[in-house]
């Protein structure tokens, strides 16, 4: 019997958690900050929880867990479009247990609709989604295509504002200062180095994504303390479009939903043929999380920059970075 007291058999009752356990393992695709996944699923006979991982939180730059809550917020989105692929559709609470500070989300009240033709073409996205952190072309992004990411942010409750060529100025000067900053503490540097050379663990950021170079772009990329081997071309970023990712609140839903919103903005992309490359460190400094929102006109939070361009099709892009196993992200003990 389920929690709403309506009898399951036992073949619905498998369908469901094979379901969930399958939707959980296809989550491990979302993106996040520094490859961490900082997430874990609890397959039950009737729900998903999500379940944040406090050992791979930033805990230097990340220390309020803003970036943790977005990292598992993109797995909860991909979560749903799993299980809306597969026909399912799901309740989601939020942070439904306040004394269980861990517990981030849960699907529930799971009902069989039938599958979903977008949330298929978006799955299968999500298996070619990547960060590439190559300068981009000469080829301009079409404006329909930012309309209809846009509309995919503004679904998940958040908004992408497009920044102006002073805004842009504006953001690379915040970039820069960010990067110093950054720099100059010793902790954030061990922290990224950390990151960095996690060869062969499943998580981190393999030197084969990061660029063998710093690229001569008008907005800086992040600086990763030691080069990486792939070749970043001869492309800039005078054709990319420049994006805010924000929302009305700076809590702890906030910023899971804006993971949620960013997983459907960068799925959409992907199918658009568009580039996305999140900047995160810019948010990860207070004084420059500040100074984002005053580009907000102090309305609003910033969440996430993100990059948007058309990558250079003469050059092989970057590789997917590495995923833990299902074993280390999913607990199915619960369903036997």
């Amino acid at each position: 019997m389920s929690r709403d007291g309506k009898v399951v058999t036992m073949s619905q009752e498998s369908q469901l958690t094979t379901a969930l356990a399958e939707a959980a393992a296809t989550a491990g695709h979302a993106p996040s900050v520094h490859n961490t996944q900082p997430w874990r699923w609890r397959v039950l006979p009737d729900a998903l929880e999500l379940r944040s991982v406090a050992d791979r939180q930033l805990a230097a730059s990340d220390p309020d867990g803003r970036l943790l809550a977005v990292s598992c917020g993109t797995a909860l989105h991909h979560a749903r479009l799993a299980l809306a692929a597969e026909g399912w559709r799901a309740v989601v609470e939020r942070l439904p247990d306040p004394g269980d500070s861990e517990l981030l989300a849960r699907l529930t009240d799971l009902s069989h609709t039938g599958a979903d033709p977008d949330a298929m073409r978006m799955v299968q996205c999500m298996q070619v989604r990547h960060t590439d952190r190559r300068p981009l072309s000469d080829e301009p992004v079409p404006p329909t295509a930012i309309e209809e990411i846009t509309r995919a942010v503004n679904a998940e409750g958040c908004r992408l504002q497009v920044l102006d060529r002073d805004q842009v100025l504006e953001l690379a000067a915040t970039a820069a200062h960010a990067d110093t900053v950054e720099a100059e503490d010793p902790e954030l540097r061990t922290e990224l180095a950390y990151w960095t050379s996690r060869a062969g663990s499943g998580t981190g950021l393999p030197a084969e994504v990061l660029p063998e170079q710093p690229a001569q772009t008008t907005v800086p990329g992040r600086d990763f303390g030691r080069p990486g081997s792939l070749p970043i071309g001869p492309g800039h970023d005078r054709m990319a479009v420049y994006a805010m990712l924000h929302g009305d609140e700076d809590e702890r839903d906030s910023w899971l939903r804006a993971g949620e919103a960013l997983s459907a903005g960068w799925l959409t992309a992907t199918r658009l043929g568009v580039s996305v490359v999140p900047l995160s460190a810019v948010v990860e400094v207070p004084g420059t999380r500040q100074t984002l929102r005053q580009l907000l006109s102090g309305i609003g939070f910033p969440y996430l920059v993100l990059r948007l361009g058309i990558a250079d099709p003469a050059h092989s892009g970057p590789p997917h970075t590495p995923r833990l196993s299902t074993a280390q992200v999913v607990d199915t003990s619960a369903v036997g």
